[in-house]
């Protein structure tokens, strides 16, 4: 028998957070396990009830959604994450990723697009709202001039290119660190180096740099 996946939903607007948890509950595969109205209440409630997943609007008074992701990833809960959230805007978007976060999806296409959100973060993947596909394609143009100035991958070391292999896989340091049986510390040194060696500044630009160069 199929696991139910425990979801947690967390939206300063009690009827739009209803509306959420009405249409998460007619699947089967998942059960809402809490709801929370701002950001203090989300992680206290991620660290006590430990759900599967939670979904964090990304605008919530005391704390916004990733604030909550940052805390999420600071002290290794295991909880995945989706941000719902208003801005189409590059910044909010690469520092969700950068967090770790899962899933990410506009509001204004919430409706149809969240339950495939959460069965494709339960599954392991990764889901970006296609409304936010524009951004993915500033991605590869930016990444698509950043090899010609980069030196030559010679200069990484058999450990590095590992770790820049998992990069370009979206993979987070703490997932890199688990698959590898290394720490998360020693991963974060690693993508350092790579940075340094490969003139490039930020996880984002590593990330662009690693999808680029598969």
């Amino acid at each position: 028998m199929e696991e139910t996946a425990r979801i947690l939903v967390a939206d300063d607007h009690p009827i739009f957070r209803e509306g959420l948890i009405r249409a998460i509950e007619r699947e089967k595969a998942f059960v809402v396990v809490g709801q929370a109205g701002d950001g203090v209440e989300a992680l206290n409630l991620i660290r006590a009830l430990h759900p599967d997943l939670a979904v964090l609007d990304l605008s919530m008074p005391a704390m916004d959604g990733l604030e909550v992701a940052r805390r999420v990833h600071q002290e290794a809960l295991p909880t995945e994450l989706i941000i719902l959230t208003m801005y189409k805007d590059t910044r909010y978007f690469n520092a969700a990723l950068d967090l770790g976060v899962r899933g990410y999806v506009v509001k204004d296409s919430v409706s149809a697009e969240l339950l495939a959100c959460l069965r494709a973060v339960t599954d392991g993947h990764y889901y970006i709202s296609p409304a936010i596909s524009d951004l993915l394609i500033t991605w590869e143009r930016h990444a698509a001039s950043l090899p010609t100035a980069a030196p030559p991958f010679e200069r990484l070391t058999p450990a590095e290119r590992t770790i820049l292999s998992r990069v370009a896989d979206n993979k987070t340091s703490r997932e890199i660190a688990q698959e590898l049986s290394v720490s998360v510390r020693t991963v974060e040194n690693h993508r350092t180096h790579i940075c340094h060696k490969l003139g490039i500044k930020g996880h984002n630009a590593l990330l662009q740099f690693a999808m680029a160069n598969r």
